[in-house]
């Protein structure tokens, strides 16, 4: 890889806070940067269709950008697909349409209102029929890890010592303590988020690029060149170290 990649952490319907970064992004390194997202777009914050939207767009147009799967993704592709709200990695046990993990305000943004006084069926049929199709391609096509030279890319993280091609779905989108306990090198530098940070993280063997979109803290746009890292800033680069 030559020159700056820059990446983002979990947007979660942040808009405002993704607009910012493409702006910051353009003037570092150029309108045509390439871009990695690290998953969830959606949920939580006011504007996931436009999040969904903005990004496909970029990619129709032809960026170099590539918009991995988050769980919150693959939640609100599975209720799309068939009403499922429930997903037994969620320790809590609430559903995808509780406040606490946002997908009401996911739907919301497509003009479909959650009452609990309403049919959960008649619900699902009108998400079904106001979300655009390509809205659900893009996510029942969104990539679960990538790489770049040394380093890989993922939503959440990796098992340790498990061969790529043998990793799960379900711990590359959610996995934690096994992975975020782990201090020993890994095959790569795995850069991640889905584990929300007041403020983003070099670990030496991972960084963590998710500091808490959709929770009132900014995104995290990260730079990495060869072995550096920086996060940028409203006034420019700034070092992320170990």
């Amino acid at each position: 890889m030559t020159g700056p990649l820059y990446v983002l952490g979990d947007i979660h319907g942040e808009m405002a806070m993704l607009e910012t970064a493409l702006e910051r992004i353009a003037a570092d390194g150029g309108a045509d940067a390439p871009l990695i997202s690290l998953g969830d777009l959606v949920d939580r914050g006011p504007d996931s269709r436009a999040v969904i939207e903005t990004l496909m767009q970029g990619q129709a147009t032809g960026r170099d950008w590539t918009v991995l799967k988050g769980n919150h993704d693959r939640m609100f592709q599975r209720y799309l697909e068939d009403g499922r709200i429930e997903d037994p990695r969620v320790v809590s046990k609430v559903d995808w349409l509780n406040p606490r993990l946002g997908g009401q305000i996911t739907l919301a943004s497509y003009g479909v209102t959650v009452d609990a006084d309403r049919d959960p069926a008649q619900i699902w049929q009108e998400a079904r029929a106001a979300v655009p199709p390509a809205h659900l391609a893009f996510l029942q096509s969104m990539p679960i890890h990538h790489r770049r030279d040394d380093k890989l890319f993922v939503h959440a993280g990796i098992a340790p010592g498990v061969p790529l091609a043998d990793q799960t779905e379900d711990d590359l989108l959610w996995i934690r303590g096994p992975f975020l306990e782990h201090t020993g090198p890994h095959p790569w530098l795995v850069v991640h988020g889905h584990t929300a940070l007041d403020a983003p993280a070099h670990y030496g063997n991972r960084v963590n690029l998710d500091s808490g979109a959709g929770y009132g803290r900014p995104l995290t746009v990260a730079v990495f060149e060869g072995s550096r890292v920086w996060t940028l800033e409203p006034d420019g680069r700034h070092p992320l170290v170990p």
